[in-house]
């Protein structure tokens, strides 16, 4: 990442043309998993209806922060929440996640998620903070389509 300067008053809507930055954001802050491409995941909430993807940067331009939210029609779901090494613990997390859930709140959702894996206890004890609870569920998952990195290109 280049030098940062000031963060920008507000967040952007991201496009397909952040995903290099976002990419390595998300390399840096340890959310990129080789698995799940970022590419996929940003083009897929870029042109979603029920989704956003917001890009913090600063004053010359720099990506420093993330928060992507969407729904399924019953509750809200927040992913990719990323606050550049050098800024966390500057309050940047907590505007995002404040946008994020005001966004949520804005499209009638009442009730929010998010997953953190179980060994990232720095970050759930972040979210525990902002008044999140660990709930005890079972998170099971299943590929019901080939996965991003696997699919051929035409």
């Amino acid at each position: 990442m280049t030098n940062m300067t000031a963060p920008n008053d507000s967040p952007r809507t991201a496009t397909l043309d952040d995903i290099p930055a976002l990419t390595q954001l998300w390399q840096d802050t340890g959310l990129y998993r080789p698995y799940n491409p970022p590419a996929w995941d940003i083009g897929f909430a870029v042109n979603a209806t029920d989704a956003t993807l917001l890009v913090w940067e600063d004053n010359s331009d720099n990506i420093i922060g993330s928060v992507m939210a969407g729904h399924d029609g019953h509750r809200g779901w927040v992913y990719y929440l990323a606050v550049a090494p050098t800024l966390q613990k500057s309050g940047l997390g907590r505007r995002l996640m404040d946008i994020a859930e005001s966004w949520l709140r804005d499209q009638g959702v009442w009730r929010m998620q998010l997953m953190v894996r179980s060994e990232n206890s720095k970050t759930q004890d972040f979210y525990r903070h902002l008044g999140y609870r660990a709930l005890d569920v079972t998170v099971m998952q299943k590929d019901i389509d080939t996965p991003p990195l696997e699919r051929q290109t035409s």
